[in-house]
């Protein structure tokens, strides 16, 4: 997002990131294994500060024991801090676990709702974790903020913010709501294998020649 680009010109270069991304990303999702909605919530919980490949082991056992609200809500928090240890901040998630799902039993009949302004009310559910439920779970319109998107949409030029509810609302503005959730998730891949950190890899990226980072010579990105 340049100084003189108009917001319909912004427009139409996010439908080719878009476009390039999905040359190497098309049908992308979260990594999270999950069958429910409410697995996906509980994945995401465990995911905060810990990579995808561990939650998943981690989940392989839980979901075996734990299969519904009901059961994550009269499951003993000892036995469940056992189970989520290895994810890091094992009390705080296992607290953020039975909460929520006691309130999706109280408040929601036991099912997930599927609206972001229900889901962000559960006990430690943020934005990022609610849009990742209603983007892969439900198939409904969720921008997921990360540490990728983060870092990949502003080096694209597509928000200059830092704050990620307001990465969200820029991207809002510039993405068709159909591609929300396949926008992030393409993302997450492309931030992960491509659009490093410390090193991008300028000269096997999709979407080079829409980004106005690469082009800038000597830059430390």
């Amino acid at each position: 997002m340049t100084a003189r680009e108009s917001i319909e010109h912004l427009k139409k270069r996010a439908r080719k990131i878009v476009a390039g991304l999905r040359k190497r990303y098309r049908g992308a999702t979260t990594a999270l294994n999950f069958s429910t909605p409410h697995e996906l919530l509980v994945a995401t919980v465990l995911a905060a500060q810990c990579t995808d490949k561990k939650v998943n082991e981690v989940t392989a056992k839980l979901f075996r024991k734990y299969r519904s609200p009901e059961d994550f809500a009269r499951a003993r928090r000892s036995t469940l801090e056992r189970m989520i240890k290895p994810t890091g901040f094992f009390r705080n998630k296992a607290n953020s676990i039975l909460s929520l799902s006691k309130a999706i039993i109280e408040k929601h009949g036991g099912r997930v709702p599927d609206k972001l302004e229900q889901l962000v009310e559960l006990p430690g559910v943020g934005r990022k974790t609610a849009n990742v439920v209603l983007a892969a779970a439900f198939g409904k319109p969720g921008i997921v903020v990360d540490t990728h998107m983060i870092r990949v949409a502003n080096r694209l030029g597509l928000t200059r913010a830092k704050d990620p509810v307001k990465i969200e609302f820029d991207l809002m503005k510039i993405l068709p709501r159909r591609v929300w959730g396949e926008f992030s998730f393409m993302i997450t891949l492309h931030g992960r294998q491509i659009c490093k950190a410390r090193k991008p890899m300028c000269s096997i990226c999709d979407v080079e020649a829409y980004c106005p980072s690469s082009q800038l010579k000597g830059s430390k990105r």
